[in-house]
Formats: structure tokens, C-alpha cells, sequence
């Protein structure tokens, strides 16, 4: 057999969402679970495997929506959009040099920052985060809200309450913080539940965004 790329620690799905549904489909499995079954015979993945996707927003001719349940298991989405104004005058320069990313990429000069062995000492270190009850009771709560919320038609499952969880936790840690606190759980909540909540036509219709539904929720509940 010829490992492709899901046998990787880091597979990248470049525009995603060109994939019709059922190629989309076959990454399920090895985002859950972290092994494939092929044949019958079941392989193991990297214990650091991963998924990053992008998708163009803009684009609609030749792209398909994902699966709920693909959605469901990135564990966060991230908006990018343009550069300020100081960060594409800086790009615009950059490109005359040497300092051009595509010239850097291919001098070989960029090399990783992390090996695998580390990544998985820095995963284990999050273990010594403690996640209070009453945060963990805030994420449910946060959770639970969006399921019952005017605008929302689907809200966002149990996978989204053990995202907010483990993001909230990283993002105390990076904070250089021991425990996590509620201003952890309020940053990730955006790009955690976002992607997961399924507005109602009528709201859709009138301009509302899942984002702004999601501030909302955060918003309407007490912060303990």
C-alpha cells in the first residue's frame, strides 16, 4: 500500500471546499479518531495529526458546502482578512528583495519551528492547567444557549463544549496563566462556535451572521 497524505502529522486542505461532499467525507474518520480504515485493515495516524483548511469565501462556481459533521470537527475557524495598511506597504516592499516569501520558500530558509517530540511535551504541559468548575459550567452554559437561541436553527453540539474546553485551556497557557478564567473562555468562543451554528432563513435573510449571534450569547450570559 502507498501512504498518501493523510499518513502526515500536518495535512493542509487547500481550498477545501472544492472537494465534492463524499471526498470531504473521507477525512471524518482520521479527524475523530486519528486512524483510517482502508480495506478492512485499520491504520493509526500521527498521534499529532491535524487538519487545516482553507476556503475562499468570495468564490461560488465550482465549490461545494461542507457536511455539518465535517464543520463539526475542526476544532476552530479563523477569519482572515486583508492586511492593515502598514503590514501590505511592508509586503509591497518585501517583494523587491530576497525577503520575498516565495523566494524564501525556495532557498529552503524556513524551516520548522517545532518537532514532533516537542509538540507532544507541549500538548502533556497543558495537563497542568486547571480548568475551575465554575468555567466548566460557563462553557455548558455558553454551549447550551446557543441551542436555544431565537436565531439559531442548529446549535452547537458537545464537540464544540469539548473545544471551548481545550482552546480556553491553550489560550490561558499561552497567556503565561495556570488556570484558565473566564476571559480565556470569551476570546475562544467566537472562532470556536461560529462555524457550528446554523441560522434560521428568516434571520439569515434580514443580515444576521452566526459571529454576531455568537456575541450575542456571550453577551447574554453572567460571567462567574
Amino acid at each position: 500500500m502507498v501512504k498518501g497524505p493523510l499518513f502526515s502529522g500536518f495535512l493542509l486542505a487547500d481550498e477545501i471546499n472544492r472537494a465534492p461532499a463524499i471526498t470531504q467525507a473521507a477525512l471524518l474518520q482520521a479527524m475523530q479518531e486519528r486512524r483510517v480504515t482502508i480495506d478492512r485493515q485499520t491504520y493509526a495516524l500521527s498521534p499529532n495529526f491535524c487538519v487545516f483548511a482553507t476556503q475562499n469565501p468570495v468564490e461560488s462556481v465550482g465549490v461545494y458546502p461542507l457536511p455539518e459533521a465535517q464543520k463539526d470537527r475542526f476544532l476552530l475557524k479563523i477569519v482572515m482578512g486583508y492586511p492593515s495598511q502598514d503590514e501590505e506597504q511592508l509586503l509591497a516592499a518585501r517583494t523587491l528583495t530576497r525577503d520575498a516569501p516565495e523566494i524564501l520558500l525556495d532557498l529552503g530558509i524556513v524551516q520548522p519551528l517545532l518537532t514532533e517530540e516537542r509538540l507532544v511535551q507541549l500538548r502533556e504541559a497543558l495537563s497542568g492547567i486547571t480548568v475551575p468548575k465554575t468555567i466548566l459550567r460557563y462553557i455548558v452554559e455558553l454551549v447550551r444557549v446557543t441551542r436555544n437561541h431565537t436565531s439559531v436553527k442548529v446549535g452547537a453540539g458537545p464537540r464544540a463544549t469539548q473545544a471551548l474546553v481545550l482552546t480556553s485551556r491553550a489560550h490561558a497557557a499561552l497567556s503565561g496563566r495556570t488556570e484558565v478564567g473566564a476571559e480565556d473562555v470569551r476570546a475562544m468562543a467566537l472562532p470556536c462556535l461560529e462555524h457550528r451554528l446554523i441560522l434560521k432563513p428568516d434571520f439569515e435573510e434580514k443580515g444576521l451572521t452566526c459571529a454576531e449571534t455568537v456575541h450575542h450569547v456571550v453577551s447574554s450570559v453572567p460571567t462567574p
